[in-house]
């Protein structure tokens, strides 16, 4: 089961990522825009999420996938740390989330990110 300090290795290990403290949370950022925060008790990671997919994630997986109420306008996801499979997961969610906030100049820098297999 992935925990905090996990989230903190992997998104520091995807180019061009910060971390800053924000709303009193760990923040995670690529070229300045927020793709990660470790909520509350770092027992969850928010991530983005385009609403579709994310009404359909909270949808299939309830336990593991939710909707903080003051995230609800935005494109953003909860995933409960102690739900994920691995580390695997998680670092497959943080690379997705990590793309859909990366300057297009890194997107073609790395092509394979975040996209899942034979995308």
């Amino acid at each position: 089961m992935p925990h905090a300090e996990d989230v903190r290795r992997i998104a520091l290990s995807l180019p061009d990522t910060t971390e800053k403290i924000a709303w009193s949370m760990p923040t995670f950022r690529v070229a300045g825009k927020m793709f990660a925060t470790l909520p509350e008790d770092e027992t969850s990671v928010a991530v983005r999420c385009p609403k579709e997919e994310r009404d359909e994630l909270v949808l299939a997986e309830p336990d593991k996938f939710w909707i903080a109420g003051h995230e609800a306008q935005f494109a953003w996801v909860r995933a409960r740390l102690a739900a994920l499979d691995d580390e695997d997961e998680l670092r497959d969610i943080l690379a997705d989330s990590w793309r859909q906030a990366a300057p297009q100049r890194l997107q073609e820098a790395y092509p394979a990110l975040g996209r899942p297999p034979g995308a």
